[in-house]
Parts: C-alpha cells; sequence; structure tokens
C-alpha cells in the first residue's frame, strides 16, 4: 500500500479513535439517544442531496440496514459509552462485531469459512468474557451487555448491506441519517425526558462533540474509507482497524482516567487477536483463485 494510502487510512482511526473520547464529553450533558439523533441530523444536512434511489424492491432492506446500523448500533453503542465510564472496555467490546458478522454470514448468507476462523471467532468471544472479569468492566456489568447487543445489530446490518446494489457509501450514509433521525428522536423523548428542554443550556464542548461524530467520524472517516476500498481489496484495509481500539484505550488512559487491569488487557489481546486473525485469512482468501477450495 502506498505511503500515502498509509496516511489515509491513520488519519480514518485516528477520527474513529477520538470519537470516543469526543463523544463520551458531550454524554455527559447530552442523553445518548438524543446524542445519536442530533449526529445524524447534522449528518443528514449535506448528504440528503447526494444520495442515490435505491433500487426498486430494495426498500424493505435498506430501511432494515438503517435500522439496525443507525438506530439499534449507534443509540446502543453510545448508551453503553455513557454507562461504562470509561473509553477502554467499550472499544474493544465493539470489536466483537467482526466475529459476529462471520457467524450471521455462515447462518443467513451460507457463507463457508475455515477452521482457523472458527477458532478466532471463539478467541474473540473467549475474550470478551475474561475482559468482563476487570474491575472496571465489572462495576458496571450492563456497559459491556449493551455494547455486545449494539456489536450484534452492527454485523446484522453488515450482512443485510451486502444484498444492497447501486448504493455507494455517501448514498448509504445519508439514507442511514435520514431514516434514523425520527425513531431516534422519539426513542429520546419517550425514554430520555427533558433531554430535548436541556439543550439550550448545553456547553460548546458537547456541541463539539456532535459536530466531530457528525463531520469527522461519519462524513470525512467513512469517506476515506470509502475511497481506500476502491483502491485496495477490503481485505487488506480491516486489518488496520484494529488500531482504532488500541488509539481509543491510548486517549482513555492519557485523557479520561482509564487504568485498565491486567484481565482487561489479556481479553482485550485476545478480542483483537481473534479478530486480526479473521481479517488476515480474509485476506488470503481474497489472494485466493476462485477456484481453490477454503482450507
Amino acid at each position: 500500500m502506498p505511503v500515502r494510502d498509509i496516511v489515509l487510512l491513520l488519519l480514518v482511526v485516528l477520527s474513529w479513535a477520538l470519537n470516543f473520547l469526543t463523544s463520551a464529553y458531550a454524554l455527559r450533558e447530552i442523553p445518548p439517544l438524543l446524542f445519536t439523533g442530533l449526529r445524524f441530523a447534522l449528518l443528514a444536512l449535506p448528504l440528503a442531496f447526494f444520495v442515490k434511489r435505491p433500487a426498486p424492491g430494495q426498500w424493505p432492506r435498506l430501511i432494515a440496514v438503517c435500522l439496525c446500523i443507525g438506530v439499534l448500533h449507534f443509540g446502543l453503542s453510545f448508551s453503553a459509552l455513557k454507562a461504562a465510564g470509561d473509553l477502554s472496555s467499550p472499544a474493544i467490546v465493539l470489536q466483537s462485531y467482526v466475529p459476529m458478522t462471520a457467524v450471521l454470514a455462515w447462518w443467513l448468507l451460507g457463507e463457508r469459512f475455515a477452521w482457523r476462523t472458527g477458532i478466532a471467532i471463539g478467541l474473540s468471544f473467549a475474550g470478551v468474557l475474561v475482559l468482563g472479569f476487570d474491575p472496571l468492566v465489572l462495576d458496571k456489568p450492563m456497559a459491556v451487555v449493551l455494547m455486545l447487543v449494539s456489536a450484534a445489530f452492527l454485523a446484522l446490518g453488515t450482512v443485510l448491506m451486502k444484498g444492497l446494489r447501486g448504493l455507494d457509501a455517501y448514498s448509504q450514509q445519508g439514507w442511514t441519517a435520514l431514516i434514523a433521525v425520527l425513531p431516534l428522536i422519539g426513542l429520546s423523548i419517550a425514554v430520555e425526558p427533558g433531554g430535548l428542554a436541556a439543550l439550550g443550556s448545553v456547553s460548546w464542548v458537547a456541541w463539539l462533540g456532535v459536530v466531530y461524530a457528525a463531520f469527522v467520524s461519519s462524513l470525512l472517516g467513512h469517506g476515506l474509507y470509502y475511497v481506500l476500498v476502491q483502491r485496495h481489496p477490503v481485505a487488506k484495509v480491516t486489518p488496520w482497524l484494529l488500531l482504532v481500539p488500541v488509539f481509543a484505550i491510548a486517549l482513555g488512559v492519557a485523557f479520561w482516567g482509564d487504568r485498565p487491569g491486567p484481565r482487561l488487557w489479556i481479553g482485550g489481546a485476545m478480542v483483537l487477536g481473534g479478530v486480526l486473525i479473521i481479517a488476515l485469512r480474509s485476506l488470503a482468501k481474497s489472494r485466493t483463485p476462485a477456484s481453490a477450495t477454503d482450507a
């Protein structure tokens, strides 16, 4: 990969890692569902002019993808981040969506994976269990549960997305923002009373977190990622994304006061190690001739 593209990948990784920190600051003042709705409201403003209509018969699948990823994944992931009180464990647990995606693709799409990938999936899930016994996590176990459910919806949305045709990354982001805004605001009104009314007293730090999530993490980060996967095989790009939780942990230790214990380090290494094996197996398969069998 050219140095220029490695630099762009590092920008993507850094923008997504920083989103954990800036969002954590914003969530001190803005409830998570409302925060997610505001993020998508801002993101919808520029992207509404660029969305493409889905192919005939694709609306049900598109709506399902947008609800899974936009409402359920992001809504629950920010709820988990607020509940956790740290950046390290949510950043690591979120990566469990990778083995979940492999399992769902096998179950729903009939995609096969090799025994090595199966071991990597088991290693990642075992890592979540080890991580869950860290004192930092044991104090707030609901945060891990919420993030696991969030990762499951991201995995389901990713599998469903494979059936979408004729939509580029900006159209997918745009439709996700447009479709998710109203359900998120409605859910916030229902379960986060007083959230909307309190927006007038929210500080610039919290608003900066909303703006960052919309325009830097989503628009810039996902935009650059789309450019890179057009230039290179997806399996060649995804291993670099394992740096996101690494950078998020570093930011948590430096700026949020995280003090990960040995179980979190060991469990985190198991989760990320399993994800890395899955990514490297995908890269190896992408380089294998189509006639070769999956060993």
